[in-house]
C-alpha cells in the first residue's frame, strides 16, 4: 500500500483501502462492502456519515472552523451545555482537548495539583494511552519498557482485587484510575461490587477517583456510562473516541472545585473545542440520546452475545465470550491472525486484542441482519480454521 513509505512501520495494517461508509458499512476503493465491527477503534460511534454528523459540520464550516478557549463561542457553550447536562452527577465543568490521551494527561494534571500528592495508582491490564503521562498509567510492558524512565509513582493494583487495591495506597496517593470495562486487554469487565468497593476506598482516604471510558463510554455498553452499570460516579472522567463523530475530540470532565484549583496557564488546548469538533459533538449527543442509539447498542449487544454463545458450543476453538452492549470481546485458544484475515475475505473487519482475543466495537446503529450475517462469516472461518488444525493435528 502506497501509505507504507512514508508512514514507517507504527501500525498494524489490514489490507484493505477504505473509500467510503454509511451507517456499520464501509467500502474499499475497488466497491468491495464491509460490515464494519471495528468501527475505527470505537470512533464511528454514531455511524459512518451520521446524517446529523454531517449536517452540523457543513453548517459550522460557513461559519468559522477554528476559536481558541481565549475567545468565546456559541457553538462550544451549547456543546458544553449539552456534554454536562448528560454527565455522571457532580461532574459540572469539563476541559476540552482532542484526544483520549489528551484526556488522561490533563485528569493526571489536575487530580495532582489538587491534592497536591503524587502518588498514582492503576490497574494491571490497563491501557490510558500512549503520551508519557499515559503510557505511565498503561500496564503492557512491551508499550512501557523501550520508553522508560516514565512518569515516577505510579503502582499497578489487579483489577478486580480490591485488597490488592487497598495494599499500594499510602499517604501521598492522589489517584486512583481504572476502565470500568478494560478495552485493550480484552473487554475485561469489573467484577459486581468492585467499582462500589472502589469508590468506598477513596472515599474513606480522601483520594481522587478517575474512570477512563474514552472506549466505553457515551453508549458502548448500552448505558451512556459504563459505569452507570454499578450505579458508581467518578471525581474525574476521560471521553474522547466517538464524542465528536468521527472528529477528533477529548474531554476531561471534572467536579468544580477540583478544576478551581488550577491557575491560568497551567493546563490548555490549541485544538481544544474547536466550533468544529463542538458542532459534530452535539449532533453525535443528540444522535446518542434521541435517535434510540443507547437502547440499540443494548439490545444488538445481547443478540450478539446470544448469537456468539451458539458459536461457542459449536466451536471449541472458542474459550469465552465478554463484554457489554456493543462491547464485546471473544477470547480464543489460538492466534486470531488467520481468522481476521478471513473474515475480511468474508466481508467483516473486525478488531483484536493481543494474540487471541477478538474484539467487536461496531457502531451502535448496527441492525440485527447485519449481526446475523457477521455470526454467519465467523462460523465459516472458525469451522475453515478448525479443519485446518485438524489436518495439520
Amino acid at each position: 500500500m502506497g501509505e507504507d513509505q512514508f508512514m514507517g512501520n507504527l501500525y498494524q495494517r489490514f489490507p484493505v483501502t477504505i473509500e467510503k461508509g454509511v451507517g456499520a458499512h464501509i467500502w474499499d476503493i475497488e466497491g468491495k462492502e464491509y460490515i464494519d465491527c471495528m468501527g475505527g477503534y470505537g470512533v464511528a460511534l454514531v455511524g459512518h456519515q451520521n446524517q446529523r454528523v454531517n449536517k452540523a459540520i457543513k453548517e459550522q464550516l460557513d461559519k468559522i472552523i477554528t476559536v481558541h478557549s481565549s475567545f468565546y463561542n456559541k457553538t462550544r457553550e451549547e456543546f458544553l451545555k449539552t456534554l454536562i447536562g448528560l454527565a455522571p452527577k457532580r461532574l459540572t465543568q469539563v476541559h476540552l482537548n482532542n484526544s483520549g490521551a489528551e484526556a488522561i494527561e490533563a485528569a493526571i494534571k489536575f487530580a495532582r495539583k489538587f491534592t497536591g500528592k503524587k502518588g498514582m495508582i492503576a490497574m494491571k491490564g490497563s491501557y490510558h494511552g500512549k503520551s508519557f503521562g499515559a503510557l505511565s498509567l498503561t500496564f503492557n510492558p512491551k508499550y512501557r519498557k523501550p520508553f522508560e524512565p516514565l512518569v515516577e509513582k505510579v503502582s499497578f493494583a489487579s483489577f478486580g482485587d480490591i485488597e490488592s487495591l487497598r495494599s499500594l495506597i499510602d499517604k501521598d496517593t492522589a489517584f486512583v484510575i481504572l476502565e470500568p470495562i478494560q478495552g485493550e486487554s480484552g473487554i475485561i469487565v469489573a467484577p459486581e461490587g468492585f467499582l462500589q468497593q472502589v469508590r468506598k476506598l477513596c472515599d474513606e482516604k480522601g483520594i481522587l477517583l478517575i474512570f477512563d471510558e474514552i472506549q466505553a463510554g457515551l453508549g458502548r455498553t448500552g448505558r451512556l456510562w459504563a459505569c452507570d452499570h454499578w450505579n458508581t460516579a467518578p471525581d474525574i472522567l476521560c471521553l474522547a473516541k466517538g464524542i465528536a463523530g468521527g472528529m477528533p475530540m477529548g474531554a476531561t470532565l471534572v467536579r468544580p472545585d477540583i478544576l478551581a484549583s488550577m491557575s491560568k496557564g497551567e493546563h490548555s488546548s490549541t485544538f481544544g473545542g474547536n466550533p468544529l469538533s463542538c458542532a459534530a459533538g452535539i449532533a453525535s449527543l443528540k444522535a446518542l440520546t434521541d435517535d434510540g442509539l443507547i437502547e440499540n447498542s443494548e439490545k444488538m449487544g445481547k443478540i450478539f452475545r446470544e448469537g456468539l454463545e451458539k458459536l461457542k458450543e459449536k466451536h471449541t476453538m472458542i474459550r469465552e465470550i465478554r463484554g457489554k452492549g456493543l462491547m464485546i470481546g471473544i477470547e480464543m485458544k489460538f492466534e486470531i491472525k488467520d481468522i481476521l484475515t478471513g473474515l475480511i475475505k468474508e466481508g467483516v473487519l473486525m478488531l483484536y486484542s493481543g494474540r487471541n482475543i477478538l474484539r467487536i466495537l461496531p457502531p451502535l446503529v448496527i441492525s440485527e441482519e447485519d449481526i446475523t450475517k457477521v455470526l454467519h462469516a465467523l462460523d465459516i472461518i472458525l469451522t475453515k480454521e478448525e479443519q485446518k488444525r485438524n489436518v495439520q493435528g
